[in-house]
């Protein structure tokens, strides 16, 4: 099935829910970090959450969400824009962490800390919000990252299935956030919904479509708005990273070329690999003259 999400209003238009599908973004970054389940499964909910919150913005807006943790997965990175594209990369890829049932212990994992959310909104200065990590589950911690800093009230399911041999077998994510005017008692019925239906990565899993789960959690009444197809994209170039060691300047870029012979810069996000010779180095010398 290919990655996409939907956006729509439900319960009278109280409600704006997201529905995603990203098993395939996800198993693309477990295949280039080399990620092992437990960090498989954290990055691959950060991912879902932060291509979805990219979906709520327009144009050229473009986000950068941080999970700074103190547990052994280290700092993850995402960032992703209004056009359904995100890329990331955790810290620490070789992390299996597990609960005594078996299933991914991703809170150990991520620890405490805060998440930090920069908006870059193409009309001013970048501009940061953060809260505290709650329980180190990404869902939960998101939640609370919406209620508290951009006071919407808000119901996060994410959810990654990992198989034995690691690779990414569903995933995917829902967020669902009340509207000025949503009344008490759809507030109650909304929660007897998300109490009762299946756990993301199992709906993913068994076949639903990002229309099957909004249907389950509209309770099948909801008034469709967006489709979004979603990708794991990268804009990393030669040309950037030219640009970066440029601005070493002449003395550090003739150190690289005499001692070093060369240098290869590597993407934390891809993983793509860049080598500059001694030629080449010697033309980023004469540029930066």
């Amino acid at each position: 099935m290919k990655d996409y999400l939907i956006k729509a209003y439900a319960y009278n238009g109280t409600v704006r829910i997201y529905t995603a599908i990203t098993t395939n973004l996800v198993a693309h970054a477990q295949k280039i970090h080399d990620l092992w389940p437990t960090s498989t499964a954290a990055l691959g909910r950060l991912l879902t959450n932060s291509v979805i919150m990219g979906a709520m913005y327009s144009d050229d807006q473009e986000l950068t969400v941080r999970v700074a943790g103190d547990g052994p997965i280290g700092e993850m990175v995402a960032t992703t824009n209004s056009h359904g594209e995100v890329r990331g990369y955790v810290g620490n890829p070789h992390v299996f962490l597990q609960y005594n049932s078996g299933k991914l212990n991703v809170g150990q994992a991520v620890g405490n800390g805060f998440i930090h959310v920069t908006k870059d909104l193409k009309i001013r200065d970048l501009f940061t919000s953060s809260s505290e990590i709650q329980t180190g589950e990404i869902a939960e911690d998101f939640a609370y990252y919406y209620t508290v800093s951009e006071q919407i009230p808000s119901a996060v399911g994410l959810g990654v299935l990992v198989d034995t041999d690691n690779t990414v077998i569903s995933s995917g994510g829902f967020i669902l956030q009340l509207m000025p005017g949503c009344k008490e008692e759809t507030i109650k019925e909304i929660e007897e919904v998300i109490k009762n239906i299946k756990p993301v990565s199992e709906m993913v899993n068994s076949g639903y479509t990002p229309e099957d789960m909004m249907n389950e959690i509209s309770n099948n009444d909801y008034q469709f708005l967006q489709k979004l197809d979603l990708y794991f994209k990268c804009d990393c170039s030669r040309e950037k990273f030219e640009k970066g060691l440029i601005s070493l300047g002449k003395i550090q870029l003739e150190e690289i070329k005499t001692v070093d012979k060369g240098i290869e810069t590597v993407c934390h996000f891809c993983n793509s690999r860049y080598k500059f010779d001694e030629s080449d180095i010697q033309s980023l010398i004469n540029d930066a003259k």
